[in-house]
């Protein structure tokens, strides 16, 4: 028998009445966030790392022959405390994140990279899982279920990927350089918080809203009050585009915005850069070529020839279709007598392209997307429709800000999945974008079921105004819901590969399949109803804003893999590169790869790329249209069952059982081919992006999905 893991059942005298000691009593483990304070985290993250400490080294030390009890559950299992206190920190600082928290935040990271660092630099720890592995795959070891199995295996990458096959020194190097990464990334996040506060644009005069509606121009004045400044405020988003620049009629004004966004950082830079030698030096001490072959190998693209291809084969026709979308805007820029178009003026006039060549007009659809609505009859109503989920509010539970509502989530029997918290609204203190975050991590092996967010950067409404969103908007509320639903229904038994623990090329795949239901019949007509006379959007103007999906496709997949392939490059050099000049070096990477348009900047530049230099998106921003590869095949086939009479309830479900519920349980590659009955085929990803034209060389699924990789 193997010696007793430590016992954590007892409070640490050090904990008492930190409510982040003991489990919550509240439904589903929601956190208590009403008595949580930021003096609670430094404790509770300082015994959880102590806690976790003590059982790496009692599960290295334990004398018996290693076996999946003894070493895989308890590494699942890990500390409660630290796990519970990571998920609610990490949840409020992204969403609520005052000074004191970004302190802790800067303060807690290097020692939690410094633990990760102990357990996967740990020898002893290392040759009791090698030994494991070793059985597994030669056929002498125990009797594992597939679910275990596969979490041995990736557990035994996992390790390998973070330098326990090193010797001494190497890991000593690596730790230290796990270090600098870390402390610069941290850097990085807080910067770019910073830098989109600091570059939000001050109007004084309200002529200069011009194209503004009063919701807008409401908005723009509570901004403005909030900072302590007289007239109106145009806030960022974290992306380059930002969505005023449809409205404002006023050219310079929208030349203001413009340059505001892409100009955004200063300190940024450098780290970018800084941080991009240090992955590379981290890599090579790991023997990989770059950064970007040690980050694909654990992902299901797996080498870099994948994703260069890619890139390769989607570039051409996108500047292509950019291109002839650039003539259309000009001419109608010109009968302003705009002669020569610039990039702030390119939202202004594709919208008014849209409206003109396909008779849609924004503003005409406003009125018709309500947030409250969108959310309740639509996003909630195909997760009915679709898997039979329902969502239950729950006044009675607080989440982490008054402006986040809590639901519960019930199966179509009642039986009950998770919780859901919304915060939709805009604020200094969140940061850019939109994301979903778990709280709590299901596990059939915890015996815990979700608690995820969803959060949004929509502009607040005046007080007592009502909250529109834009279509681009409604988009992104299913899309972020889909990330909620693949943590939400989650049925595998570890923690490690629940929900949306999964490859992260693939990770976007759910969220964007959820999107298609935003505008299918049986969904749109419920929420998609004017706010003042309750009549559902006119059946005719629904199908222009369908007919027109294709018109600025070529523009919105030039910035996204111009996006894409910075991340790419940046982490494709040699240790021995030193970009001593991160713009030069953006504006070099965008004209050697055919991407270099004086019209289109990237989704995000290098200054504030928080995905790549400080989120998990490092060598993984091609993700999204990797997985829109899976997405678009996906959605051709809830539309044959469809034309096969197969009820859409009926399709969710398929859907469900063969991947949603899966997480990262198995081999996801061969999971969808289970699921499909073939690979993927990208002919539907072209045709969705107007990229399949004459011009444009076919794709094949074989293309771009190598052999699996074999690790040393």
């Amino acid at each position: 028998m193997s010696a007793p893991l430590p016992d954590t059942s007892t409070v640490d005298p050090a904990l008492a009445d930190n409510p982040l000691a003991t489990p919550s009593t509240l439904p589903y483990g929601l956190p208590d966030f009403a008595a949580i304070r930021p003096e609670h985290f430094g404790p509770a993250f300082a015994a959880g790392i102590a806690e976790t400490r003590a059982l790496l080294e009692q599960v290295a030390a334990d004398p018996t022959a290693p076996t999946f009890a003894t070493v895989i559950e308890p590494l699942e299992r890990g500390s409660a405390l630290l796990d519970r206190t990571q998920h609610v920190f990490f949840h409020i600082v992204a969403s609520d994140g005052s000074e004191e928290l970004r302190a802790i935040e800067a303060a807690v990271t290097p020692e939690l990279t410094a633990l990760e660092d102990a357990m996967y630099l740990d020898a002893p720890l290392f040759a009791r899982i090698d030994a494991l592995h070793q059985a597994a795959s030669d056929g002498t070891g125990e009797d594992l279920t597939a679910e275990q199995a596969h979490v041995l295996s990736q557990w035994h990458q996992r390790f390998v990927l973070h330098g326990a096959r090193l010797e001494e020194d190497g890991r000593t190097a690596l730790a230290s350089l796990n270090q600098e990464i870390s402390a610069r990334e941290t850097a990085f996040t807080q910067d770019v918080l910073h830098d989109l506060t600091a570059a939000a644009v001050h109007v004084t005069e309200e002529a200069e809203l011009d194209g503004l509606d009063d919701a807008q121009r409401a908005a723009a004045r509570a901004a403005a009050q909030e900072a302590g400044l007289d007239g109106f405020l145009l806030t960022l988003v974290l992306p380059t585009v930002q969505p005023l620049l449809t409205s404002l009629t006023r050219r310079d004004v929208r030349e203001r915005l413009h340059r505001a966004s892409i100009d955004r950082g200063t300190e940024t830079w450098g780290l970018a850069a800084e941080i991009a030698q240090l992955r590379a030096r981290r890599a090579a001490l790991l023997g990989f070529e770059d950064f970007a072959s040690l980050a694909v190998a654990d992902r299901t693209a797996q080498i870099p020839l994948a994703v260069d291809d890619l890139f390769d084969r989607t570039i051409a026709p996108a500047m292509r279709r950019t291109a002839a979308e650039a003539e259309r805007i000009a001419r109608r820029a010109a009968e302003d007598g705009i002669q020569q178009l610039e990039a702030w003026d390119w939202p202004f006039y594709a919208d008014r392209v849209r409206a003109e060549d396909h008779a849609v007009d924004q503003k005409a659809l406003q009125p018709y997307f309500v947030l409250e609505r969108v959310l309740f009859e639509g996003v909630f109503r195909a997760a009915r429709d679709v898997y039979g989920v329902t969502l239950e509010l729950r006044k009675d539970l607080r989440a982490h800000h008054p402006d986040a509502v809590v639901w519960e989530v019930k199966e179509a029997d009642g039986t009950g999945l998770g919780l859901f918290i919304g915060d939709y609204f805009t604020r200094d203190t969140k940061r850019g974008g939109a994301w979903m975050n778990p709280v709590v991590t299901p596990s059939g092996l915890l015996g815990t079921r979700a608690v995820v967010s969803n959060n949004l950067n929509i502009a607040r409404p005046a007080h007592g105004g009502i909250a529109y969103v834009t279509l681009d908007e409604v988009r992104t509320m299913f899309h972020e819901f889909g990330h909620a639903l693949h943590g939400l229904v989650s049925a595998a038994r570890y923690p490690s590969v629940s929900g949306t623990s999964v490859p992260r090329d693939i990770v976007e795949y759910p969220s964007q399949v959820n999107e298609m239901w935003a505008l299918r019949p049986g969904i749109v007509e419920h929420y998609a109803r004017h706010v003042e006379t309750d009549e559902p959007i006119p059946a005719d103007l629904l199908a222009r804003v369908q007919e027109s999906a294709l018109w600025g496709e070529g523009r919105a997949t030039v910035e996204y893999l111009a996006a894409a392939v910075l991340d790419w490059r940046w982490h494709a050099m040699g240790p021995d590169v030193a970009i001593d000049d991160a713009r030069a070096f953006e504006d070099e990477t965008l004209e050697d790869a055919g991407l270099a348009h004086p019209l289109v900047p990237p989704r995000y530049r290098t200054g504030y790329f928080q995905h790549t230099f400080s989120g998990s998106y490092a060598s993984g921003y091609y993700s999204y249209l990797w997985a829109e590869a899976f997405d678009a095949d996906t959605v051709a086939w809830f539309d044959e069952q469809t034309a096969a009479g197969v009820p859409v309830r009926e399709a969710g479900e398929a859907f469900r059982r063969g991947f949603l519920e899966l997480g990262g349980s198995r081999d996801l590659l061969a999971a969808y081919q289970a699921f499909r009955g073939h690979d993927r085929d990208l002919a539907h990803l072209l045709a969705r992006r107007g990229l399949a034209d004459a011009d444009a060389p076919g794709l094949e699924a074989d293309d771009v999905t190598p052999e699996p990789a074999e690790l040393d």
